[in-house]
């Protein structure tokens, strides 16, 4: 938490973001000379993520700050990232899928959720082996009693890297830890979590080095790309003032299917259905609004793919949608500060061994069963982003594919509560007493 940084009107930080963005674009679009060479090494998608973290970790933006009224500490806080997660991540998943070929998408095979599986086991597994790690070296850092003991911290970053913020909760209803002392697992969730974000998008501009390491059948993936790139040329047209406003339509009169759905059902579960009001079950998912809309979204875009409005995608549907996730991206970054791995350098640690053994063993899997370099960024995201950023990830690849994204993201939301379970328990026999 921070005094104000240098602008707080969001109106202003938006124009910042949108300003970093559009300098990324104009210069990554330089065909020779330094920038080409730079973007050959730094992918555009990482630098519309990691400017705005800049900005922020010096102040000038934050996405949240504390000022002082009348006598009282007031916590304030930018509304771009709700508006950018709410508003404009579902229309860009509806305007990214309404071109999808369904049956290519399922030709993907069960090599994705393998790979998922194998990060979910890697979180489990890097929780307790980190802390085995530190504990040699710094024992203090992962020890502690009681309700103070630090196991009990970390197992809200185990519920958070497998399934998302409501399974973070879950574990922290569970385990109840002190909340006094929760504050610094948020800031280790947040600055490594971001890390592994960041590496993995590095790593999609050395995917083809990193697919013949791996040895990797891209076929699939190749097959659905080819398909949705074929189909885009056969309706392409110069667009009119119309399709746009067609496109605009489609998108946002989706987001409002998706929240009015996502309430109806999320109420619908929680007032008839026990096990969804307890926070400690899986089920708790199914009470998230945000869960809902998510997968409404994806849903009416694979609807629609099947209708006539699919040909909208030769007006640029996909290139608008794609406008919306590097928003999202910026808004993301905006939440990173580059300096809080200083404030807490023993937890940050543990959390990056974690991240690091997640990635060892993700890739180990992705090696033995050679797939490629896609399901590792999107099954690792999906368990440590979510579907907040699982979609990014994907549709950076290509955007017909962001809805592969969430799918593997809701399977994370439901895996999490148990498998975060099963990592605390395994961090609770290793931890130094």
């Amino acid at each position: 938490m921070h005094n104000p940084p240098f602008f707080t009107d969001d109106t202003i930080v938006f124009g910042i973001l949108m300003f970093l963005i559009g300098v990324v674009f104009y210069t990554s679009s330089k065909e020779n000379g330094f920038w080409k060479k730079f973007y050959n090494i730094v992918p555009a998608l990482l630098l519309c993520y990691l400017l705005p973290a800049f900005f922020s970790s010096f102040h000038i933006i934050s996405p949240e700050w504390t000022e002082i009224e009348k006598g009282k500490v007031i916590t304030k806080s930018s509304k771009i990232y709700f508006v950018a997660s709410r508003y404009l991540l579902p229309a860009a998943l509806v305007l990214m899928t309404i071109s999808i070929d369904l049956k290519a998408l399922l030709n993907l095979g069960p090599k994705a959720l393998i790979i998922f599986l194998a990060g979910t086991l890697g979180i489990i597994l890097g929780g307790p082996i980190a802390i085995l790690i530190i504990s040699v070296f710094s024992p203090e850092t992962v020890g502690g009693q009681g309700f103070d003991a630090v196991w009990r911290g970390l197992s809200t970053l185990a519920g958070s890297w497998i399934g998302g913020g409501a399974n973070q909760a879950a574990m922290l209803e569970i385990f109840k830890y002190n909340q006094q002392k929760y504050g610094a697992m948020v800031l280790v969730d947040i600055v490594v979590a971001n890390i592994g974000m960041a590496a993995l998008l590095y790593g999609i501009g050395k995917k083809d080095m990193i697919n013949k390491w791996l040895k990797a059948d891209n076929s699939s993936i190749q097959e659905l790309q080819d398909k949705v790139s074929s189909y885009q040329e056969s309706v392409k047209r110069n667009p009119t003032l119309t399709d746009y406003m067609i496109i605009a339509a489609i998108a946002f009169t989706s987001v409002g299917l998706a929240h009015w759905g996502s309430k109806v059902f999320a109420d619908f579960f929680s007032s008839n259905f026990e096990i969804v009001r307890d926070p400690k079950s899986f089920a708790s998912t199914f009470g998230e609004t945000f869960f809902w809309m998510i997968t409404i979204a994806t849903f009416l875009g694979i609807a629609l793919s099947f209708t006539p409005l699919k040909k909208y995608e030769g007006a640029g549907a996909s290139k608008i949608g794609s406008i919306f996730i590097y928003i999202l991206v910026a808004s993301i970054g905006m939440k990173m500060d580059l300096f809080a791995v200083l404030e807490n350098p023993g937890l940050i640690m543990v959390g990056i061994i974690w991240m690091l053994i997640h990635f060892l063993i993700i890739f180990l899997v992705a090696k033995i069963i050679k797939a490629p370099y896609f399901f590792i960024a999107v099954g690792s995201q999906a368990n440590v982003g979510g579907a907040a950023s699982a979609p990014v990830v994907a549709s950076a690849f290509h955007p017909s594919l962001a809805s592969v994204g969430v799918l593997l993201a809701i399977f994370g939301y439901i895996a999490g509560t148990y498998g975060a379970i099963l990592c605390t328990y395994l961090m609770e026999i290793v931890s130094p007493q």
